[in-house]
Parts: C-alpha cells; structure tokens; sequence
C-alpha cells in the first residue's frame, strides 16, 4: 500500500512540476473564467482547504484530542497528502496556462513551492530519518566489532608488526579493491576502521542532510499560509470584478 501510495502521489508530483510549463505550448485565456474552468477551481480551492485544515488538527491540542478520537493522525497525513496534491493539480488546470495577472503568477508559484516542500517533508526526509537510524545502528555494531578485533591484536602484541605503516595509504589501496585479504588480526582491524570511517562519513552526510530538508516543514508551514492569503484575494477578486462585469 505504500509503495502504490508513493507511486500515486510521486506521479501527480511530476505532472504538477512539469505541467505548469505547459503555457510554453498551449494557453487558453477564457478557460479559468468558463463553467468547467471554474468548477476545477472551486474544487481544487475546496480539496486545499481541506488539506490547510490538518493544521489546526495537528497543532492545537483540544481539535487533535477530539479528532482522534474518530480518526488516526497517520490517516489524516494521507488525506492531507492526497487533497492537497490533487487540489494542486486541478488548480493548474483551472489557470489554463494563463500567466497574466501578478495575483495569479504570484498564486500559482506559492501552490508549487507548498507542493515540493511537502513532498520533500513527507518522503525524502523520512526517507533520510530512516537510512539515518540503519546507519546509526550499522555503526554501533562496527565500533563493537573493531573494539573486539583490537582487543584480539593487543593480545598478540607480535601482530601488531602487520599493521599498515602508512594508514593512509592503506587505506586508499582498499578503496580501490588492493588491500590484503589476510585473515589475521591485523587485516581484520584495518577492514573493520575503514568500514567505520566510511559509517560515520555517511552518518555525517546524512545528519547535514537531515537538518537542510528539516527546514523544509518551516518553509511548508510558512508558503501554506501565505498561499492560503493569496488565495483568499484570489477568491474575493474573482467574485468582486466578476460580479462587476456582470452587472
């Protein structure tokens, strides 16, 4: 189920990143102001209020209590998840590629930058957080492994005379596949360092990953609410000037 969830939602991801570029090709000024056009408009204002509503559920203590009680938070992520990327899609497709007005440029582009920071938020930091603790866990069981084999090596004080006199360049040749495959303790202790170093360069890379796509959840927080601003000008302009144009 998740990876269908993944898949579903990974595609509509890619439609809404490349479709807005579809103005390059194809633009329809009088669609956004026809009958179907506004349909896919209010339905997709619709599905991304619905989705903002998660907000309020997850962050005020007494509405999460209460709607917990009905529903799991692990289900209220997916109906945030899907009526916001869907309601994202039929708000592209109520542009009709048209880019002409500043509210609606400026409308459009925040809708996009909520939709990439919640994909990034919901799956490759989760992704990160995950392959993090694997690796995290990884190196725990190495550190325990090469304090072992040295201990094994600082009983056979003769061995130590196998140990590499220049690390580094040791070190390098494994890389490359050049090392000894002796079984002694001194090859063991070399194997099992480098495979530490190669952990905890890793779990480095991911901890500096994690706190850059950590920011992302502000980033989604922030975009969300002035996207909800933009929208609501959005809402009160259509119906302002079309109610003026049709009177």
């Amino acid at each position: 189920m998740k990876d269908r969830e993944r898949f579903l939602v990974t595609t509509i991801f890619a439609v809404l990143i490349f479709g807005w570029l579809g103005f390059l090709v194809h633009t329809s000024p009088r669609f956004a102001g026809s009958g179907l056009g506004a349909a896919f408009g209010i339905a997709g204002a619709a599905l991304m209020l619905v989705s903002a509503a998660y907000v309020a559920v997850k962050r005020i203590p007494f509405i999460k209590r209460w709607v917990n009680k009905y529903v799991s938070q692990k289900t209220l992520l997916s109906i945030h998840v899907y009526t916001g990327i869907v309601g994202a899609l039929l708000g592209l497709i109520h542009t009709g590629h048209k880019y002409d007005s500043p509210l609606g440029i400026a409308l459009t582009a925040m809708m996009l930058v909520v939709v990439v920071s919640g994909f990034t938020v919901k799956y490759l930091l989760t992704y990160i957080v995950t392959d993090l603790k694997d690796k995290l866990a990884l190196l725990q069981t190495a550190r325990g492994d090469l304090d072992s084999a040295w201990g094994v090596l600082e009983s056979t004080p003769q061995e130590k005379k196998n140990l590499p006199q220049h690390p580094l360049l040791a070190a390098g040749l494994a890389s490359l596949g050049l090392s000894s495959a002796a079984d002694d303790p001194a090859s063991r202790v070399m194997t099992l360092a480098e495979s530490v170093a190669d952990l905890e360069y890793s779990v480095r890379t991911h901890e500096v990953l994690k706190r850059w796509f950590s920011r992302a959840l502000m980033l989604h927080i922030v975009t969300s609410f002035a996207f909800l601003l933009l929208l609501t000008l959005h809402v009160w302009a259509s119906i302002h000037f079309g109610l003026r144009w049709y009177s």
